[in-house]
């Protein structure tokens, strides 16, 4: 039990950031998430204009670039953090969780897909691959139901036809 503190005295409040981090520590990583999100999310876009201009065509070749180079990208940063020791765990989360976090959400995926491959959780990895499909695939369809219900809302206010 703490003791009640007297009164008119002041209280000191003291700031625990994720995994016990000081605040400055954990402000510090999240500006590096941060800057390697702006980063990633930077090189995200110049590659899918680029292929855009370069294959002109429908399909999504941009996010294939996007997804597989994402992908190869954090299965290189983590082996070399979590099993070489070579990146540090700031450096990680800059490369990783920033960048490859900016640059495609697939990554991240394949890298839990491929760890739980790896551990030979078989039967959980294909269930997780399926759940996300399905899970993605199904707010997908509720984001377009939503804003296809806000501009329907929008439309009818805008219109004055809705009362």
């Amino acid at each position: 039990m703490t003791p009640a503190a007297a009164p008119g005295a002041r209280q000191e409040l003291h700031f625990q950031g994720p995994f016990g981090a000081s605040r400055e520590d954990a402000v510090g990583r999240l500006l590096l998430v941060c800057l390697g999100g702006a980063l990633g999310s930077g090189a995200r876009y110049l590659v899918a204009s680029w292929a855009a201009t370069a294959w002109p065509m429908t399909l999504p070749v941009g996010t294939a670039i996007v997804n597989v180079v994402g992908s190869w990208f954090i299965a290189l940063v983590m082996d070399l953090s979590l099993r070489a020791d070579v990146v540090s765990p700031d450096l990680r989360l800059f490369l990783a969780t920033g960048i490859a976090g900016g640059f495609t959400t697939y990554s991240a995926f394949n890298h839990e897909t491929l760890h739980l491959l790896q551990e030979r959780a078989y039967l959980l990895a294909a269930a997780y691959m399926a759940g996300m499909i399905v899970l993605c695939l199904a707010a997908g369809l509720l984001g377009l139901a939503t804003g296809r219900l806000v501009s329907g809302v929008a439309a009818a206010l805008w219109s004055g036809s809705w009362r």
